[in-house]
């Protein structure tokens, strides 16, 4: 079966401000019109990569957030037919894993993995056999 998909790479969304601390505002701005784009050409499957992160000694984003990253997919039109894998290389401080956990428990397909090929073979599955 083929896969249409969107992928998002952190360095299209994920912005810095002028010290090189995350800018979240931008950030979540960059992201809506992403996300909006795979709304507007139908693509029901997105992958956000964030493989080239570079991680830090303190995550990037907060708990809170994360939500309010969550909650753009849902603003821009993002419906629970769409879904969405977090690809990530290295996840110390949980936080591809746990946006994952909070787009799921607001009813949402979203599942993170370290491996691309398990990704793709999720967003690939039929709607019947999603888990």
């Amino acid at each position: 079966m083929p896969v249409e998909l969107q992928i998002i790479r952190a360095s299209e969304f994920v912005r810095a401000g002028p010290e090189g601390q995350p800018d979240f505002e931008t950030s979540k701005e960059f992201l809506a019109k992403l996300a909006a784009a795979c709304v507007h050409r139908h693509i029901h499957g997105a992958l956000l990569d964030l493989r080239e992160i570079q991680i830090g000694p303190k995550p990037k984003f907060t708990p809170v957030q994360l939500e309010a990253l969550v909650n753009t997919f849902h603003e821009v039109g993002f419906s629970r037919e769409y879904r969405l894998v977090v690809l990530y290389d290295h996840d110390p401080h949980h936080r591809a894993r746990m946006f994952a956990f909070i787009s799921k428990l607001q009813g949402w397909n979203v599942k993170a993995f370290g491996s691309y090929e398990e990704a793709i073979r999720w967003l690939a599955l039929k709607e019947d056999t999603i888990q």
